[in-house]
């Protein structure tokens, strides 16, 4: 069974002997500590002697770790250096560890020791080590998914489920330890991240079998009913006789038809209207340009975006979301049927721009320029952000831990990578050249083609210019391209990358204390969208 996570407030009671602990920290907050800080946690298995030494055995290089008590109790430190692109609350090295030295009991602990400014995104990296889905027949894993419904009634009536209790020990800006226990809105906060960032990933782990475009608008419809909001769904032969030439013309050949969902957020007294658009390619063959028997496998992460969007929605909204906002989830497999899009085929967008199609794997493009087209034309959204598992060129220029970031706005972009390295979903900035770069995607028949001419020019940059080319290049409002292709997953499991980002990017517009305390700095706010047309 998937691993139940319970957010504690404060230390409590246990012996290691019975319920294995795993205490990790940066060294220098480690140093900080006392004995009696984590003599609960602790006693009687392990004395103040035996804890003080192992703290100055540690030597991270860039982990270490020691051993209190058998394999019951161990203390780690995360690596000392950090640099100005890391993010300093060493997140990764908080789920590498957790996954390493769990001992998968029925009762565990881990507390984490950190800087209150790291808390947040500390939360979050535990979150990202205990994924809810498997198939697998045997152990705690034994093939039943822990649903993000079965995730409202947690600790009621399942005594089967190991459980995670995760503690904290909080460090001040003037280096004392905290005495005061975290508050209920803290704990409110990080448990509702959590859940955002473990139903996404639960979301990309599945494969298409379990979570096609009808599954996928299931648990959309799931999240709307429990924040009471009531979901637009467009689907199918629908999504044509509207206009929706993107979503349509990449999902038309699957068995299962494409869908747009939208669930809406709109509180009285909102200044502002943010749209949040999701890349929702359930599985990608890659269409009549089909991908090769190696490029195919892991397909069914091309989700991400849109898993993202949903789980960040959910967490936002349960947050106090403050302003207008929207999730725009724009969903549908990526097929081989005889109904398939032909490159040469040429589509109407819900822009009204025509697009000739070179290339029926660069799709993902095809959707998100409908769903931002949506945002601008029917939500008259100021601020609008679209997600995505875009380009396999994303990892090749920012990397595996980096999703790249695009955007209109160079106050937003710098707000955009403060925020990934304060939630731990690490951004870095690919070039914003509209006038240069896009054309690539000059057609001598259609307003554009779909795929670029050279695919060694900036092709990230290009792919997002083609999504923002459907808003126009004169939109007045914000505009943020995230393509999170390669950190979507690590190895072969799901991150649930893009909902702690998401949430402390727009913190400021939340009634959280916590969100507020790690957002970047206010804004100008964008002017108010109006029609045009």
């Amino acid at each position: 069974m998937a691993a139940e996570i319970k957010f504690n407030n404060a230390l409590t009671v246990s012996d290691p002997h019975y319920k294995p602990v795993l205490i990790i920290g940066q060294l220098r907050n480690l140093n900080l500590l006392k004995f009696t800080h984590l003599s609960c946690k602790l006693e009687p298995r392990v004395n103040e002697s035996t804890f003080k030494n192992a703290i100055s055995c540690l030597h991270p290089s860039p982990t270490d770790k020691c051993s209190l008590y058998l394999d019951s109790a161990t203390v780690a430190a995360v690596p000392l250096k950090c640099s100005r692109h890391n993010t300093p609350s060493r997140s990764h090295a908080i789920t590498r560890l957790i996954k390493t030295h769990i001992m998968n009991a029925n009762e565990e602990n881990i507390v984490i020791v950190c800087d209150r400014t790291d808390l947040f995104a500390s939360a979050c990296a535990v979150a990202r080590a205990f994924p809810l889905y498997s198939r697998k027949t045997s152990g705690h894993n034994k093939g039943e998914i822990r649903t993000f419904a079965d995730m409202n009634d947690v600790g009621t009536n399942d005594n089967t489920s190991p459980k995670i209790n995760v503690e904290f020990v909080v460090i001040e800006s003037d280096g004392q330890i905290s005495e005061e226990p975290l508050s209920a809105d803290d704990i409110g906060c990080i448990e509702e991240a959590a859940r955002g960032i473990r139903l996404a990933a639960r979301l990309v782990d599945m494969p298409c079998n379990e979570m096609n475009v009808g599954h996928f608008v299931n648990e959309a419809e799931i999240v709307a009913e429990e924040l009471c909001i009531r979901p637009t769904v467009i689907r199918g032969e629908e999504l044509r006789e509207r206009g929706f030439g993107g979503i349509y013309g990449v999902g038309k050949a699957a068995s299962v038809s494409p869908a747009l969902v939208v669930l809406s957020h709109e509180p009285k007294g909102a200044q502002n209207t943010i749209a949040l658009v999701g890349k929702g390619i359930v599985y990608d063959t890659g269409g009549l340009s089909i991908k090769g028997k190696t490029a195919m496998p892991g397909m069914k992460r091309d989700c991400g975006g849109a898993a993202a969007i949903l789980g960040a929605f959910y967490a936002a909204v349960k947050s106090g979301f403050k302003e207008n906002l929207h999730a725009v989830l724009c969903l549908a497999e990526n097929a081989v049927g005889p109904n398939a899009t032909r490159p040469d085929d040429i589509h109407t967008l819900y822009s009204g721009r025509t697009v000739e199609i070179n290339n029926t794997d660069a799709e993902g493009r095809l959707v998100l320029a409908d769903g931002v087209s949506y945002a601008n034309k029917d939500l008259k959204a100021n601020i609008i952000l679209d997600m995505a598992t875009l380009t396999g060129a994303q990892g090749v220029a920012t990397g595996k831990l980096h999703g790249a970031i695009l955007t209109n706005s160079e106050e937003w972009e710098i707000k955009a990578l403060e925020a990934g390295r304060k939630s731990g979903d690490l951004l870095a900035p690919i070039i914003y050249l509209p006038e240069l770069l896009f054309t690539e995607f000059a057609s001598y028949v259609a307003d554009m083609k779909n795929s670029v001419a050279e695919r060694s020019n900036a092709q990230p940059s290009c792919a997002g210019l083609f999504v923002g080319a459907h808003l126009g290049f004169d939109y007045p409002g914000v505009w943020m391209h995230v393509d999170m292709a390669a950190p979507v997953a690590s190895g072969e499991r799901a991150t649930g990358y893009g909902v702690a980002l998401l949430l402390t990017l727009f913190g400021n517009y939340t009634k959280c204390s916590m969100l507020q305390s790690i957002a970047p700095s206010d804004a100008e706010p964008p002017p108010k969208r109006v029609c045009r047309d």
